[in-house]
């Protein structure tokens, strides 16, 4: 049974826009500063926050992402990340403490500010996190360690800021913490069983289900080299 999240507080909230950040690279907005007072939320996630690749990135599923800021402690201890390094260097738009893989939930319902927000899948690092964060290792340790972050889809729009309470509501599937599901969606080693499960969890987003569908079927190969490398 996952453990219940402590009540939390965003301690920073950052929104980008698209650019060119690499040569011969495409365009990204990983790139996230800071933006003070309240801000809108819609279903799209926070006005004036933009996706440069909206096939992988963006969307009524992926609106928002929220990274705790308790692994950077860990990943600094670890020589992974630079002296100094702070949120948001993961490209993430909500920065918060207690809130993690561990204790959240697949189709968890949170009020953000006063939004109201579900947890729709973990986050697939791409060749991006990498780049941004100049460890050439870092998708891949995104997903050896499970330190994601997680993606909120907007059930109800609202407004948030810096200081906001972001506080559980509901929780439906309290054996489905965001940790398992990532590990088993990234390693692609769900049983049948839980495969299946998954596939038909209403609340997980679309393309998770998808994929865990394929694998229910026996389908356990994918070609990741494009999202970890960019190649």
């Amino acid at each position: 049974m996952t453990p219940t999240p402590p009540a939390s507080r965003i301690t920073g909230l950052f929104l980008g826009s698209a650019a060119a950040r690499w040569p011969g690279r495409p365009p990204s907005a990983i790139g996230k500063t800071r933006a003070d007072g309240l801000q809108q939320i819609s279903e799209l996630g926070f006005t004036g926050d933009a996706q440069a690749d909206p096939q992988n990135h963006g969307g009524p599923d992926k609106a928002i992402h929220q990274y705790p800021s308790d692994h950077y402690p860990q990943w600094l201890s670890e020589g992974q990340m630079p002296e100094g390094t702070v949120p948001a260097a993961f490209g993430e738009n909500i920065a918060a403490l207690g809130m993690t893989e561990t204790n959240l939930c697949i189709g968890d319902i949170l009020r953000l500010g006063t939004a109201v927000v579900q947890i729709s899948q973990g986050r697939q690092p791409c060749w991006k996190v990498s780049q941004h964060t100049g460890n050439p290792k870092m998708a891949y340790l995104f997903q050896k360690t499970g330190r994601t972050g997680w993606y909120y889809r907007v059930v109800e729009p609202g407004q948030a800021e810096t200081g906001s309470a972001i506080t559980l509501i509901e929780r439906l599937h309290p054996d489905w913490s965001v940790a398992r599901v990532t590990r088993l969606r990234l390693s692609r080693k769900a049983t049948a069983q839980e495969a299946a499960a998954l596939a038909q969890l209403p609340e997980l987003a679309e393309g998770w289900r998808q994929a865990f569908a394929r694998m229910a079927e026996g389908d356990t190969a994918e070609d990741t080299s494009a999202r970890l490398l960019g190649s």
